[in-house]
């Protein structure tokens, strides 16, 4: 497979948002994983704006365990409420503001602008009204309210990456495996799915949603 983005002529520097604990994780893991591989010198920032006790340490250590190839990794865990960012957005602001003042990344990968989560949504909104002359791509997470769309990046994944990120979930998020939704088979079923979709060069795929790339 061909590099992402850059080529390999000079660092990329990556900032990944998430709402909840494993929103990352589970909406664009491989991806990160994969630019790992691609970028060793690549500059993250981690950011989990809503995760609390024991969701903040898996958190934390889940972060910690996917950059563990990154070389300058930056994991910032915050402590909002789970479920209550639109009802104190005013809180979740200046934390983008602050993001804006000390990072100015390559490439965001956040949530999609139509998650029926109203969590995800706002993270969404706030990343585009923060970051106006940057690439960003939107990355989904499915849940019960059946809200996947048709996205239009698919990024390409080996097997092997796949059952990493899958691992690293069941892994690190033990809070979460009683949940219906939470399972490899979903985990991987979506990326078999989109690589349908995108008929690349492996059977696996993560997909998102490009709303605006200036070339």
């Amino acid at each position: 497979m061909k590099p992402l983005l850059l080529g390999k002529q000079r660092r990329l520097r990556l900032l990944c948002l998430g709402a909840h604990s494993d929103d990352i994780e589970i909406g664009c893991g491989g991806t990160v994983l994969r630019l790992l591989q691609e970028y060793p010198d690549m500059a993250v920032y981690w950011v989990v704006f809503g995760a609390s006790g024991k969701r903040a340490e898996e958190a934390a250590v889940s972060a910690a365990a996917f950059l563990a190839a990154a070389r300058s990794p930056r994991i910032d865990v915050k402590g909002l409420r789970d479920g209550f960012l639109p009802y104190i957005g005013g809180e979740l602001k200046d934390l983008f503001e602050e993001l804006k003042a000390g990072v100015n990344p390559d490439l965001i990968l956040t949530h999609y602008r139509n998650d029926l989560h109203q969590d995800h949504r706002l993270v969404c909104e706030l990343t585009w009204n923060t970051y106006r002359d940057h690439l960003i791509w939107e990355y989904e997470v499915p849940k019960y309210d059946g809200d996947l769309g048709t996205p239009n990046i698919f990024v390409s994944l080996t097997e092997t990456l796949c059952r990493q990120k899958t691992d690293h979930l069941m892994k690190h998020f033990r809070t979460q495996r009683s949940k219906r939704w939470f399972s490899r088979d979903v985990f991987m079923g979506l990326m078999r799915l989109r690589g349908i979709e995108a008929a690349g060069p492996t059977p696996y795929a993560e997909a998102f949603y490009g709303r605006k790339v200036l070339i």
